[in-house]
């Protein structure tokens, strides 16, 4: 929803295109359908630390004289073709939010090499100030504190680490899951390097999705779902006249996705337990 009401938040209109079912990141299909002469800016998520596909929004963009800002907020250190996620688009928002992969306890971080737009946030930042008291634009008090910013720093010097352990740990994820029947495992289509900000699995009997969350977390497992209500069903954007946007995959999504995780405190034996309770939790329920 964060993504969305920036979208509202400057008085625009937020239009959703639906995701592609194997990565759960937008569908540049969809966009392409949805794009019109009022389109000002895409807004690609690279959910669960998989980047989008960007090449090809970015070509879009090109087309038709559109800004691409990167939902980064979950994608810190993935890779898209050689390429860091945040330098993809004109611009990236980040989240330092303490579940993100480094925090600073809170706030974040836009990323953009376009002089211009950086001069123009660091304004709008600090209520529109070029040197202090002289506001030439619109701002707000939008500052990270000083010790945000140092936990950050001390954060970001571990982040290489961090990437490590979760990458061993989602790989032993997926080899224990590799045979289990009723569930589909994340993937890392060529030239993407995932983060594994979550692990995030599709069940394909979505009908017993909440059962089986409901059995790991009684084991101890802090398995979610992101995210139960597809946006254009929140009850914000119902009020709104979204509520009958035809959007299936992120509807079914919705319905049937269950993030397990693989957190950098977790051992190789935490991982096992996650996935033999997983498997148990399929067998008697299914």
């Amino acid at each position: 929803m964060a993504t969305a009401n920036v979208v509202l938040a400057v008085g625009a209109k937020p239009i959703f295109a639906d995701i592609d079912l194997r990565t759960y990141n937008i569908s540049v299909d969809d966009v392409k359908r949805k794009i019109t002469p009022r389109t000002k800016a895409i807004i690609p998520v690279h959910l669960y630390g998989l980047p989008a596909d960007m090449n090809p929004l970015m070509e879009l963009a090109e087309d038709h004289g559109l800004v691409v800002i990167e939902d980064a907020c979950q994608a810190h250190g993935s890779l898209y073709k050689g390429k860091k996620a945040g330098s993809l688009g004109h611009m990236a928002a980040f989240s330092f939010y303490p579940s993100k992969i480094i925090t600073t306890g809170e706030g974040g971080m836009i990323t953009t090499n376009d002089d211009e737009l950086a001069e123009k946030l660091r304004m709008i930042r600090t209520h529109g100030q070029v040197r202090g008291y002289d506001s030439v634009i619109f701002g707000l008090n939008l500052r990270m504190s000083e010790m945000n910013a140092a936990i950050g720093i001390v954060q970001i010097k571990k982040i290489d680490e961090f990437l490590k352990r979760r990458r061993r740990n989602a790989k032993i994820m997926s080899e224990e899951l590799s045979s289990t029947e009723g569930i589909v495992l994340p993937v890392e289509p060529q030239d993407y390097v995932h983060n594994w900000y979550v692990y995030t699995i599709r069940l394909l009997n979505h009908k017993i999705r909440d059962n089986v969350q409901r059995y790991l977390r009684d084991n101890g497992i802090g398995a979610m779902v992101y995210y139960p209500t597809p946006l254009h069903k929140l009850p914000l954007y119902e009020r709104l006249g979204y509520a009958n946007e035809r959007i299936p995959n992120s509807d079914l999504a919705s319905k049937s996705v269950l993030s397990l995780p693989v957190h950098p405190l977790m051992t190789e034996e935490d991982v096992v337990y996650v996935a033999e309770k997983l498997k148990e939790a399929l067998r008697r329920l299914s």
